[in-house]
């Protein structure tokens, strides 16, 4: 089940990621952004960052060549950590994010599929076959890194491109009590999660032994 899963979650998040990148593109340069910088708004999503993530999560397992590629992203920790960060998009998606806006045809295909099945398929995998007891409550403050780092780049780009990936980040419009309000519930959801993960960790160790 664990290897059916590692290849269907990989086959969805390459089909996911590269589908979103052809319709976002074309859309994105012609509401007036350049090649490149429709290029980086692409990128500039915390989404598209944490699907990548589970991408190269699959392929360093799946392969000798991916695992050469991508070691970092093999190791039993980091699995941890981006399960975390995808419940994390689900959440806020689903929660927040998702009554915004009313995707239709392929962007609707791709919202489906980066936003729910990629979380529901890698998150099913790693309580089957990732999760094993070797996370550690220090690797917690590693797992913080990447949130708060994107917070970081989101916040400092926004005067720059006139634009931030989320509407609660718009300090412009939000004002800033607002957006650093947002910020630290986000934040502190991504810690509880860092929390459970732990937990649920080392309790799936003690029910296999």
């Amino acid at each position: 089940m664990g290897r059916f899963l590692q290849t269907a979650g990989l086959v969805i998040g390459l089909i996911g990621l590269v589908l979103q990148f052809a319709i976002t593109i074309p859309a994105s340069m012609a509401a007036g952004r350049s090649l490149f910088g429709s290029i980086v708004f692409y990128f500039s999503f915390f989404t598209i960052l944490t699907n990548i993530a589970v991408v190269l999560v699959y392929a360093s397992l799946l392969s000798p060549a991916g695992y050469a590629w991508f070691p970092a992203f093999a190791g039993r920790r980091m699995r941890a950590g981006v399960a975390v960060a995808i419940t994390l998009v689900f959440i806020v998606y689903s929660t927040v994010l998702a009554r915004l806006w009313a995707p239709e045809g392929l962007f609707l295909l791709c919202d489906i599929l980066l936003h729910y099945v990629t979380p529901l398929v890698f998150v099913l995998w790693w309580l089957i076959a990732g999760a094993d007891g070797s996370t550690r409550w220090r690797d917690i403050s590693w797992w913080m890194i990447y949130p708060l780092a994107y917070l970081a780049y989101a916040l400092i780009r926004a005067p720059f491109a006139g634009e931030v990936p989320y509407p609660f980040l718009d300090v412009a419009k939000n004002g800033a009590a607002s957006v650093a309000i947002s910020a630290l519930t986000t934040t502190a959801l991504f810690l509880v999660l860092c929390a459970l993960a732990v937990l649920v960790d080392h309790g799936i160790a003690r029910l296999r032994k």
